[in-house]
């Protein structure tokens, strides 16, 4: 990672940890949860040896990004964070800028597409597809009702509860078990085995994840907490009822989708009818392509996939795939 630049830039209210390196047009990377720039340093890197400045922040509530209000979940809406970067793109001296979001970064760089198109040059988004708003039911009353109140959504939304789960479990062990999940079944925390349902034996570290990168991770959540990080999903309700006015409202910047079929959104039912439809491409009118890449999960590690590219002009299949995580 040598080369990358690390600053502090007031944005909104606080004060924004930046990741940047290189000189040309900004991409903008959006990180996911539990997640840092850090998970972008390959990216920053490869991006900058191919004239680009690449651009990576600590979302609010995240890593050395400091100053939102972590005990006011209402802080850490979309509005919130697009504002944030928004103003990002103001101090960096951009006018439009290239946008990758990963995970909850793909529901805010989709959320920054739909309320400022005319700064997002082009957008590529993994893992969590553009959904449209339902008029007649809330985000966290579904999954209740589809998956019953155990569906870690549900469990994160009360204040301290999943907090003290984490804290009893201990930060570096929660990581590991998020950061190398590969199950697309949905993630539940029933009270007498908070984290089985995810793994309870220990973790086997993968050849994309170090022992160094795992201890970063632990070393800034345990810095700042999970709080921050889960006020986005104690938010969903309250971005519903925000959004109203958006209701019908459709993406209009060029979208490449990037998605793995054992991805944990992917995998929820009607979802692949849904992208593959035309559902998809009706709300995102100017969706090129959308990847499949056959055996991996939410967090996009390759390795040697098989990738099937549907395009919105024709179909093909290749195995190069694209940037590494």
């Amino acid at each position: 990672m040598e080369g990358i630049q690390h600053k502090m830039i007031s944005v909104n209210g606080i004060n924004m940890h930046v990741a940047e390196m290189g000189q040309g047009p900004v991409v903008l990377l959006i990180h996911g949860f539990p997640e840092l720039w850090y998970s972008w340093r390959h990216q920053i890197v490869y991006l900058a040896a191919h004239g680009y400045r690449a651009v990576a922040p600590d979302l609010r509530g995240y890593g050395d990004t400091t100053g939102a209000p972590v005990n006011d979940p209402t802080k850490f809406t979309a509005f919130h964070v697009v504002g944030d970067l928004i103003a990002l793109i103001d101090a960096i001296g951009a006018d439009k800028v290239f946008v990758v979001g990963h995970d909850w970064g793909a529901l805010i760089a989709w959320r920054l597409s739909l309320f400022r198109p005319d700064r997002v040059k082009a957008l590529v988004n993994l893992s969590v597809h553009f959904n449209p708003r339902n008029p007649n039911r809330k985000i966290v009353e579904n999954f209740r009702a589809a998956y019953g109140s155990d569906h870690y959504i549900c469990k994160f939304q009360e204040p301290g509860e999943i907090e003290a789960v984490f804290a009893s479990i201990g930060t570096k062990q929660v990581l590991e078990n998020f950061l190398t999940h590969r199950d697309p079944d949905p993630f539940y925390f029933p009270k007498d085995k908070p984290f089985g349902a995810l793994r309870d034996t220990p973790v086997i570290m993968p050849p994309w994840l170090s022992e160094e990168d795992v201890d970063y991770y632990t070393k800034k959540f345990e810095q700042t907490g999970f709080t921050g990080a889960i006020n986005y999903y104690r938010c969903f309700d309250l971005n519903w009822e925000l959004e109203a006015p958006w209701h019908e409202a459709k993406v209009n910047v060029p979208v490449k989708f990037v998605v793995g079929d054992l991805d944990l959104v992917f995998s929820i039912p009607g979802v692949k009818e849904y992208i593959n439809g035309g559902g998809f491409k009706k709300y995102v009118p100017l969706l090129e392509e959308v990847v499949v890449i056959e055996g991996f999960s939410w967090l996009m590690k390759w390795a040697t996939p098989s990738i099937t590219t549907t395009s919105s002009k024709n179909g093909t299949s290749f195995r190069n795939p694209p940037l590494c995580m």
